[in-house]
């Protein structure tokens, strides 16, 4: 196992993407971001916190509730059911890896008018099969399809590491 990114290059690259979010969305009032169930979750809880810190756009993190393993067969919901109407939607999630979990992660927002929906991820594997592409990514890593990286921020030591 590789350590790619420790605790430190982490909020970096979260504060970095937050910079980011925020030139290209500085005359929004709000934000959604829409986690994906995980560390996707973590990683949109973390990016609104760091666009709160530097802007005044206003924040909500949403989990977007799916099966990872079973993405196409398992149902998908919102943890909470809002009005994205005319607002930009962030959708977030660790890893990008072929993309399908991301293609079904819009379905949830596709029937509500959103003004805008980005994708935002951690570590971009850059082996799409699907037509996903970040607007917002923290690292891209060339990797074999044999290999995996697994992102943890879940405690106070956040890493990304590559086996």
């Amino acid at each position: 196992m590789t350590l790619v990114l420790n605790h430190k290059e982490i909020n970096r690259k979260i504060t970095r993407m937050a910079y980011e979010i925020y030139e290209r969305n500085n005359e929004e009032q709000e934000i959604i971001f829409a986690g994906i169930t995980g560390m996707g979750l973590i990683l949109a809880n973390l990016l609104a916190t760091s666009l709160n810190a530097i802007s005044g756009i206003q924040t909500k993190a949403i989990e977007v509730k799916l099966d990872k393993k079973s993405v196409s067969e398992a149902p998908i919901s919102l943890s909470e059911h809002i009005s994205v109407e005319g607002k930009v939607v962030i959708v977030v999630d660790d890893v990008l890896n072929t993309g399908k979990t991301l293609v079904y992660a819009l379905f949830p927002f596709l029937q509500d008018h959103a003004k805008k929906i980005e994708v935002a991820v951690l570590v971009n594997r850059s082996h799409t099969r699907y037509p996903v592409t970040p607007d917002y990514t923290g690292l891209e890593l060339a990797t074999t399809l044999s290999e995996h990286i697994t992102v943890d921020l879940s405690k106070d030591n956040f890493t990304a590491h590559l086996h």
